[in-house]
């Protein structure tokens, strides 16, 4: 079978997953489901480092969070190719470093996980963490924090 069927096939069986990535139900992408509205101008993307920057802030908070005694539970039975193409995204796309949101939208990425204000406040120490790690400013953090704080709402379960 030409390796172009094959592609189609597997393409056609997860459409919104990537090679790697196990298959997702489908929904509709677009950029509002980041959660956020990006920065203007290029001054945050350019705090991070550019897209390798965050792609490394990222990389290291998704190791972190697995590895992590007290929240590590929450990602056990993730796919995390996927955590982190999905998360380096909409990562990129706040901080307006020229990348678009292909995850779906923070209600149902976080449905069913169990999310709670202790594990949430958890998640924002290990993004402090590898912000920093990656030599962040504590002010950018702070700005690109107060981005994404307003999730809570669809993240944490009630």
């Amino acid at each position: 079978m030409p390796m172009s069927i094959i592609l189609s096939l597997l393409l056609l069986q997860a459409p919104y997953a990537l090679p790697g990535e196990a298959a997702v139900d489908p929904y509709v992408a677009d950029n509002r489901h980041a959660g956020a509205v990006p920065f203007t101008g290029d001054g945050m993307a350019k705090a991070f480092g550019g897209q390798d920057g965050i792609r490394r802030i990222v990389d290291r908070f998704v190791a972190i969070n697995f590895a992590d005694p007290v929240i590590g539970e929450i990602f056990a039975n993730h796919d995390k190719v996927r955590l982190k193409r999905t998360l380096f995204e909409q990562f990129c796309f706040i901080l307006n470093a020229g990348c678009t949101y292909s995850g779906r939208d923070m209600a149902s990425a976080h449905k069913d996980l169990g999310v709670q204000k202790a594990d949430m406040n958890r998640l924002v120490e290990t993004l402090q963490r590898a912000m920093s790690e990656e030599g962040v400013s504590f002010q950018a953090q702070n700005r690109f924090l107060s981005k994404l704080a307003p999730m809570r709402h669809d993240v944490i379960e009630k």
